[in-house]
């Protein structure tokens, strides 16, 4: 029973720890969490200039979305990117969009991104590239 209390009392303290030490990290991603439902996302790469899309507006979770990147300039890079989805503060799971390389020079892919159990909507999709430092895009997606 006492250790049944002690172990019921460290979670709890490993519970708020854990809740505020993430707390200011999430407030660096609000800037820019909802631009992505009025158009594309433009961000500084190094010296290239990145652009996510992401398709059909307003984001949404459990639907098929497509993903376009953009870049300038686009020389020097592969035929294939990933974009990673992950959820800033929380372990989701690998959840992760293979770009291909398009006629126009775009990368685009498809996927999905799932629905939080615990009610968040805060999202980051970043690009795995050595070459871009791995930029990456925060949003909400809606209901």
């Amino acid at each position: 029973m006492v250790l049944r209390r002690l172990l019921n009392r460290a979670g709890v303290a490993l519970l708020v720890a854990m809740t505020l030490g993430a707390t200011p990290a999430l407030a660096d991603y609000a800037a820019d969490s909802n631009a992505i439902h009025n158009g594309p996302c433009t961000k500084q790469a190094g010296k290239r200039q990145v652009t996510l899309d992401i398709t059909p507006r307003p984001v949404k979770h459990m639907q098929e979305l497509t993903f376009k990147v953009t870049m300038a300039p686009a020389e020097g890079l592969p035929s294939t990117l990933i974009l990673d989805l992950s959820m800033p503060g929380m372990m989701m799971g690998k959840n992760q969009v293979t770009l291909k390389r398009q006629p126009d020079g775009a990368w685009e892919g498809a996927g999905i991104i799932v629905k939080c159990r615990s009610g968040r909507t805060l999202w980051q999709a970043t690009i795995l590239s050595p070459e871009l430092g791995n930029p990456a895009f925060t949003f909400n997606v809606r209901d």
